[in-house]
C-alpha cells in the first residue's frame, strides 16, 4: 500500500511541477477507500514540504457546503493541509498562471489557541469553541491536478490535497465570540460589483461545526490539532471561477475582508 501511495503522489507533485494536469490516477494506485486516499496525501503533502521548503500550517475543510457537494457529488466533507508557501496575506497578487483554475471560495477562518488533540468522545461545538483564539475572514482558491476534475470522485480529490490551491487570508479579530457567525453575511465582489452573497450557515449550518468535524476526523485517524494550527472552514458562497485580470473582494462586513488581484 506504502508503494501504491507513493507512486501516486509522485505523479501529483509531477503534474503540479510540470504544469500539466492528470486525466485521473491511473488504477494501479488509485485509492480504493478513504485511508488510501489520505495515505496518498500525507505523502503528497511530505512532497510537497520537501519540494517547497514548506510547513504545515493547518487544515482545510471542503465539501461543507450543499451547493460544493452536489457539484463534486459528496454527501460529506474532506481535509487538505494548509502550507505556508502557499498563502498570501490580503490583499494578494497572484500570478494568473500559478494555477490550473481559479476556483474562488470565501471561507471563516479560525486559529486555535489550545490544542484538540485525539479524543475518546466526540468533539463538541462548545469544546472546539473554547478552543479558538481568533476569526479570520479568507479567500480558498480551489485547484486540483486533474483535467476531469468533477468526475474523478471524492477519493482522488482527497489525494490531491483536497483540491487545495492556494490561500488568502486576511486580518485576525480575537473579540469573534460577539458575532452570530450563522448569519453573518460575506459577499464577494468582481471588480468592484456583487456578485455572489452568503451566510456563515452554509457551512454544516455554522462554520464552528466543520472545526469540530475536522478535530473528529483527524480523530479518527489518530491525528489532532494543535495550538496555532489555521483551520479554513468551507465556502460561504457559490463558487465563482475567476479570469486572469479580475480583482476579487471578499467582504466580511465588520470582520474584515480579504483582496485578490489576479495579474495576467
Amino acid at each position: 500500500m506504502a508503494d501504491r501511495a507513493s507512486a501516486a503522489a509522485e505523479l501529483l507533485l509531477d503534474a503540479r511541477r510540470t504544469q500539466r494536469q492528470l486525466d485521473g490516477l491511473p488504477e494501479s494506485c488509485r485509492p480504493g477507500d478513504l485511508d488510501a486516499a489520505y495515505a496518498i496525501q500525507e505523502r503528497h503533502v511530505a512532497g510537497l514540504c520537501e519540494a517547497y521548503a514548506a510547513k504545515p500550517i493547518g487544515y482545510k475543510v471542503g465539501c461543507t457546503n450543499a451547493s460544493a457537494q452536489k457539484l463534486l457529488g459528496l454527501d460529506r466533507p474532506f481535509s487538505g493541509v494548509l502550507l505556508d508557501r502557499f498563502m498570501y496575506r490580503s490583499p494578494a497578487a497572484i500570478p494568473a498562471g500559478r494555477c490550473f483554475m481559479r476556483c474562488i471560495e470565501a471561507e471563516f477562518a479560525f486559529r486555535l489557541g489550545r490544542d484538540l488533540p485525539p479524543a475518546a468522545k466526540p468533539y463538541d461545538h462548545g469544546a472546539v469553541a473554547a478552543a479558538v483564539a481568533a476569526v479570520l475572514p479568507a479567500i480558498e482558491i480551489v485547484d486540483t491536478r486533474y483535467q476531469a476534475w468533477t468526475k474523478v470522485g471524492a477519493l482522488s480529490l482527497i489525494a490531491d490535497q483536497g483540491s487545495t490551491g492556494l490561500w488568502v487570508a486576511g486580518a485576525e479579530q480575537t473579540g469573534w465570540q460577539r458575532f452570530d457567525l450563522p448569519r453573518h453575511a460575506v459577499r464577494l465582489l468582481l471588480n468592484g460589483e456583487p456578485i455572489r452573497d452568503g451566510v456563515g450557515g452554509n457551512v454544516l449550518g455554522d462554520p464552528l461545526a466543520s472545526v469540530a468535524w475536522l478535530a473528529n476526523d483527524l480523530s479518527r485517524r489518530g491525528g489532532g490539532l494543535s495550538a496555532g494550527d489555521l483551520v479554513s472552514t468551507g465556502t460561504c458562497i457559490d463558487v465563482h471561477f475567476a479570469a486572469p485580470g479580475e480583482r476579487l473582494c471578499a467582504d466580511f462586513g465588520p470582520l474584515g475582508s480579504v483582496e485578490i488581484n489576479f495579474s495576467a
